[in-house]
């Protein structure tokens, strides 16, 4: 009898800096608890000029699949992650209707070389944020990058207030970090970090906000989550108000990037 060549399931997380990522490792626990031996989940890391102009060609190769080593391989799916989530908009040939309403991708499904792209992190922060609701009050948005766009998203569905806080605002929908002052705090009670600051190994890094001004009414949430304690969920806590980190977001996005690759 012939033998049948299977191809490899390749899957993989897209961003410029990618040591710091959990991704891999998480998908790969995956692959070996349901005994997918056949899959694999690499780190595309890169340049934003490769992205837009090479990423693409230097992944699609004939009818999606290559020889390795006599075996083949066929890439079935991606995340995305800082700072091309927006980039990528660019780059597929679909999208979800959440992506669009969004305005980001985070996670991409390879079919016939058709490159769809959805975005699961609007569920993955919905899912984390649950044990805080209700929320009392607004919300302010620290970043404007292709993450905030998903929790701006959320916020909405939840009847949330919210402001974006940006060094450079551009709407009545923006401040800027010198206008956080004491009354808006007191008008706020959650506030999202979706900046990459903090992350491992700028540890000592954190938005710039009045921490003077927070108490026990204010939940920090920190889309960061290496390390799992960050400056700005400690000078949170510092101050006595809750915290929670992006680790939660990443295993709900994820798993339902998963779904979305085995439908």
């Amino acid at each position: 009898m012939e033998k049948i060549n299977i191809p490899n399931s390749i899957f993989g997380l897209v961003g410029e800096r990618l040591d710091y990522s959990f991704s891999r490792a998480y998908f790969s626990e995956k692959f070996d608890n349901l005994q997918l031996y056949d899959h694999e989940y690499k780190n595309f890391e890169m340049s934003r000029e490769f992205l837009l102009s090479r990423f693409r060609e230097s992944v699609t190769y004939h009818k999606e699949t290559r020889t390795t080593n006599g075996k083949s391989e066929i890439l079935r799916g991606l995340n995305v992650t800082i700072p091309f989530k927006q980039d990528m908009l660019n780059v597929v040939d679909v999208l979800s209707e959440e992506a669009k309403a969004i305005g980001a991708i985070n996670t991409i499904v390879i079919e016939d070389n058709v490159w769809t792209g959805h975005n699961t992190d609007s569920y993955g922060f919905a899912k984390s944020l649950e044990p805080f609701l209700p929320i009392q009050k607004n919300a302010l948005i620290l970043g404007t990058g292709g993450a905030s766009k998903a929790v701006a998203y959320t916020l909405e569905a939840l009847q949330i207030p919210y402001l974006f806080v940006s060094r450079n605002p551009e709407d009545e929908f923006s401040i800027d970090y010198a206008s956080i002052t004491k009354e808006v705090m007191e008008l706020v009670s959650l506030i999202i970090n979706t900046t990459p600051l903090g992350v491992t190994p700028e540890v000592a890094l954190r938005p710039d906000i009045p921490y003077k001004h927070l108490n026990s009414s204010h939940i920090l949430y920190d889309l960061v989550y290496n390390p799992s304690l960050t400056m700005f969920m400690k000078l949170g806590q510092q101050r006595g108000s809750k915290v929670i980190n992006g680790y939660q977001m990443l295993v709900h996005q994820a798993e339902k990037a998963w779904e979305l690759w085995n439908k």
